[in-house]
């Protein structure tokens, strides 16, 4: 029996969960670090498991299958192709970074009782989000997939209202009151998506019969699955709206700025870089390969859709006046652009939708953890706050700037790539909707430079005037991500040969293929006319 890769990288973490609670209240230091050594495990795994990759190779590799609910067609089947690949190193890589960064956002505070275990609690429940966000990227069992896509939900229910913000303008009790209705917001949507969800996968067993992915899409290629159309447009609505929950997409999206708010810079990273990230994920894995014909029955109306996300949101991040609400409407404008790339249905567009994946997380996790840095040592996320950042802390203000510059997607940085494929690949077969996306780009660079002109420039406000600059732990959680944005940026290689293949699958699994260039048609009828 082969080494069961899949199973450990996601289980490291899920014991690093469990260890971390049980540390004794005193030691949080050790508690700490803890976490930090299995993080860091979960990330040479990760590592692993992309050296292992064969992107040439089959479509799902290191697969592993067991027999778990035999009377009701469930297996624990797990298996990852480029695609899964690329977003297990994204969610490995960014735990350890969330965890320096709110190395010390959970301590307790002076009026609280020393018996209590927030620090211990906090980081296991980061280690248990990442635990099952790389089985929900692993799993090809339907109902393996949903069990982990719902179980996420109640660790970040309890990050999100147990540890927000400290950095609030109104009283304990009022910032108490909107954590709990952030956390709340954030529960109920998405579990209205995923109980939909569930009809669906019901429904799914009821037609095929099983729930292994690979298996119902090897019979809807050979013509063996007879699926109404009706009922698969119906199966494929319930599954698309517990995505487009999760993703966020207009207008299922406004529980993402109460959440990203209102928790903690690190914990607003979890959501938004790595959680968020399952929804477009299990569009092109689930929506994709077990819907093919619903998928471009309602492409039209999805891309709308996503057009909406990428304006409204960026429309709206101009208008902010909290930085940390303003990074939140700017992904919901970069989420747009992702879902638009999955279902312009070109490789172009494909390719930089996964990519985009990648990017997002990294160039948001970059600007959202030096915001953080900046509101801890202020005490407000008020725009109107700062002035004269950069004067005092330039190292602080410059890491900022390069954050946004990638949140704006300036040639050279890593989403640049990713933004430039989307647009290609939607406008090769839906030229209206590439053209009106571009606002988006023209929005992000308005929304971006005015916060780094408000918050880093002009007089040195008092407020600001004696803030340090970034301290070594600091540092060494942001300089490696920008290190990741310049590289990739002027090399993407390394993702592109891994996830280009899956792209290829996915495409064929809806039998689209690229559209021919239209000048190379335009040249071709004109000899012939010759």
């Amino acid at each position: 029996m082969s080494f069961p890769l899949l199973t450990v990288t996601a289980a490291v973490p899920a014991v690093g969960a469990v260890l971390t609670a049980a540390v004794p209240a005193a030691r949080r230091t050790a508690a700490k670090w803890l976490a930090l050594l299995f993080s860091l495990a979960t990330l040479a795994l990760a590592v692993l498991v992309a050296v292992r990759f064969e992107p040439g190779g089959a479509r799902y590799q290191l697969t592993e299958s067991h027999a778990w609910i035999p009377d009701f067609g469930v297996r624990y089947e797990l298996g990852v192709d480029g695609i899964g690949v690329a977003l297990i190193a994204l969610t490995a890589l960014l735990i350890p970074f969330v965890i320096g960064a709110g190395w010390n956002d959970a301590d307790p505070l002076e009026t609280q009782s020393t018996r209590w275990r927030p620090t211990q609690g906090f980081f296991a429940l980061i280690l248990m989000v990442e635990a099952m966000v790389i089985i929900s990227f692993e799993a090809t069992d339907v109902f393996l997939f949903y069990i982990f896509f719902e179980a996420m939900l109640i660790p970040m229910y309890f990050l999100i209202g147990g540890f927000g913000d400290r950095a609030h303008a109104g009283s304990e009790e009022n910032a108490a009151a909107q954590r709990s209705y952030a956390a709340v917001k954030f529960l109920l949507y998405n579990l209205a998506g995923g109980l939909i969800m569930l009809a669906a996968v019901i429904g799914l067993y009821v037609v095929a019969g099983n729930f292994s992915l690979q298996e119902i899409t090897a019979a809807r290629a050979a013509g063996t699955l007879d699926m109404a159309t009706n009922t698969e447009r119906l199966l494929f609505l319930g599954f698309f709206f517990a995505f487009a929950v999760k993703a966020p997409l207009w207008p299922l999206h406004t529980w993402l700025p109460n959440a990203m708010g209102e928790a903690t810079a690190p914990v607003a990273v979890l959501i938004t870089a790595v959680v968020d990230k399952v929804g477009t994920f299990a569009m092109l894995r689930f929506c994709l390969g077990l819907f093919p014909d619903a998928s471009k029955w309602a492409t039209p109306a999805i891309l709308v859709l996503a057009l909406i996300s990428i304006v409204y949101g960026a429309l709206v991040a101009v208008g902010q006046r909290d930085i940390k609400r303003l990074v939140a409407y700017a992904s919901i404008s970069h989420f747009g652009f992702i879902i638009m790339g999955i279902f312009a249905m070109t490789s172009q567009g494909q390719s930089g939708a996964t990519l985009y994946m990648v990017n997002h997380g990294i160039s948001t996790a970059a600007l959202m953890l030096v915001a953080g840095f900046l509101i801890s040592r202020r005490g407000s996320r008020l725009i109107a706050d700062y002035g004269g950042v950069q004067k005092v802390a330039p190292v602080l203000a410059g890491t900022f700037l390069i954050g946004g510059l990638a949140t704006l997607s300036l040639p050279g940085l890593a989403p640049f790539v990713s933004e430039f494929l989307v647009l290609v690949g939607t406008f090769a077969r839906y030229p209206v909707i590439g053209i009106i996306a571009t606002i988006g780009i023209v929005l992000a660079a308005l929304y971006t430079l005015v916060l780094y002109q408000r918050t880093m420039t002009g007089p040195v406000k008092a407020e600001v005037s004696g803030m340090h600059d970034l301290r070594l732990r600091e540092v060494l959680v942001v300089a490696p991500l920008i290190v990741l944005l310049i590289g990739l940026g002027v090399y993407p290689k390394p993702l592109t040969q891994i996830v280009n293949p899956a792209v290829e699958h996915s495409l064929s699994d809806v039998h689209e293929k690229d559209p021919k260039p239209q000048v190379a048609v335009e040249a071709k009828n004109g000899e012939a006319a010759k």
